[in-house]
């Protein structure tokens, strides 16, 4: 007999006690089981989603990353603050999606669905656009024992075996198929989020769509490294299969998670994906392509400010590295820093952490280089803030750190506005108001 359940839904960086108001977790507590809890600690120390258990019941606490985890009869939904159509388009715009039917994807914005649903959804579009147009077919090398010789004759093999001795001859081939990795990576992807979703409209659809693959594409293990060799491999005559390809790549990423950099990926329950990765995707594209006269360049590696004494580092590590978000460059001149951080600070307090680490990043450079933290937010209102940082001795400010919201609904409008000369100079002025918190006069 099934067990319906017990289903708690709240927003991303929301935080539930049993005795919140709107609190359901009043008497709820999680199933007393080995893998229950080893799940719970790895979602906790790696700060994905923060359960406890209190006396009276659940206290739960979200971060930045959202989507739906299940632990035994208890159901965990995180929903993004920037819903509907505007965060599709967004979403789109990152990750470089195709434009679809939106009227299909948007239902699965909802309080009911979770974040991997709406991701199946824009999956299941690309999908079937690609069969419509026809699947990739490619040369695959094939060594067989044929009665009638195909291809080349392996006579290096006939000799070895002292002639002919059978009735079959040794042939390479190479036949046009659609069993080829792209196609197998895109079989496997739809088999995956068949397991991420209840949605019983999405599995029809799902199997409906790989039921014919199965018949002529073999199934392979998917993972990071056949998603690496298959990017290798992606040329223009596969450039229809970026958006699935890329799609299946944030279903399979968002499927487990690691403590660090050393620990193998633990599956989980469900699917979280950190709107972190996204934010900062995001705002990467939007700058590349609006900040004029400058190049911008993610994951900077500042070096030399911070090293080792040769004379006291035993274990021989290597020197820490700054490396913000961004650096905005003119010429060899660093003019801006950039630091993406997924939290509304308009509405919630700056992190001590956030501050040091921003600090560190402006005086890093000389010449009074501010640096800036980029934070999403849909409050119209919202504006900068600016913390200087002075020398405690002598009071003179030696760097200054901002805090520069990022509406999410106007950088929708502007990037679904249309393509004319005046709406692309309000998205320049936008990105340079973003890297340096002025206009160019030009604009």
């Amino acid at each position: 007999m099934s067990v319906t359940p017990h289903c708690i839904t709240l927003r991303e960086w929301e935080y539930c006690t049993p005795e919140s108001s709107d609190s359901t977790l009043a008497g709820v507590f999680l199933k007393d089981d080995p893998e229950t809890k080893r799940i719970v600690q790895a979602l906790s120390e790696s700060r994905t989603l923060e359960i406890a258990e209190l006396r009276n019941g659940l206290s739960i606490r979200a971060s930045s990353f959202i989507g739906r985890i299940t632990l035994g009869d208890l159901q965990i939904t995180v929903q993004p603050k920037i819903t509907g159509a505007p965060f599709i388009r967004l979403l789109r715009y990152a990750y470089d999606l195709r434009d679809l039917d939106l009227s299909t994807v948007t239902s699965y914005v909802t309080e009911q669905s979770a974040f991997q649903e709406l991701l199946i959804a824009q999956l299941i579009e690309e999908v079937q656009e690609l069969i419509s147009r026809g699947l990739q077919r490619r040369y695959v090398r094939r060594d067989e024992e044929m009665v009638s010789p195909r291809g080349t004759l392996q006579v290096h093999r006939i000799v070895r075996q002292g002639g002919v001795v059978s009735a079959t001859l040794p042939c390479t081939y190479y036949p046009r198929i659609e069993d080829c990795l792209i196609n197998q990576v895109l079989l496997q992807g739809l088999l995956l989020a068949a397991r991420l979703t209840n949605d019983s409209t999405l599995l029809h659809q799902l199997y409906h769509l790989a039921r014919p693959l199965q018949e002529n594409v073999n199934a392979i293990r998917l993972d990071n490294h056949v998603l690496k060799k298959l990017y290798r491999e992606m040329d223009r005559l596969t450039a229809a299969y970026r958006s699935a390809i890329k799609l299946i790549e944030l279903l399979q990423a968002g499927e487990g998670i690691a403590l660090n950099e050393d620990t193998a990926t633990m599956l989980l329950p469900g699917f979280l994906f950190d709107m972190n990765l996204f934010f900062q995707t995001l705002l990467s594209r939007f700058l590349r392509e609006h900040v004029q006269g400058y190049t911008v360049q993610d994951q900077y590696n500042i070096r030399g400010m911070m090293s080792y004494d040769p004379a006291h580092n035993p274990q021989n590590r290597q020197a820490p590295t700054l490396r913000p978000d961004y650096v905005v460059h003119r010429g060899a001149n660093v003019v801006a820093i950039l630091d993406a951080k997924y939290r509304d600070l308009w509405e919630s307090r700056l992190p001590e952490h956030m501050l040091y680490q921003l600090a560190m990043y402006a005086l890093s450079q000389p010449g009074g280089v501010e640096a800036t933290i980029l934070y999403p937010t849909i409050s119209s209102d919202a504006e900068d803030a600016r913390i200087i940082i002075r020398d405690p001795i002598y009071e003179e400010s030696r760097a200054s750190v901002v805090l520069r919201p990022v509406n999410l609904l106007e950088l929708d409008e502007l990037l679904n506005s249309s393509r004319t000369i005046g709406n692309q100079r309000k998205r320049s002025v936008f990105a340079e108001w973003l890297a340096f918190g002025r206009v160019n006069a030009s604009h």
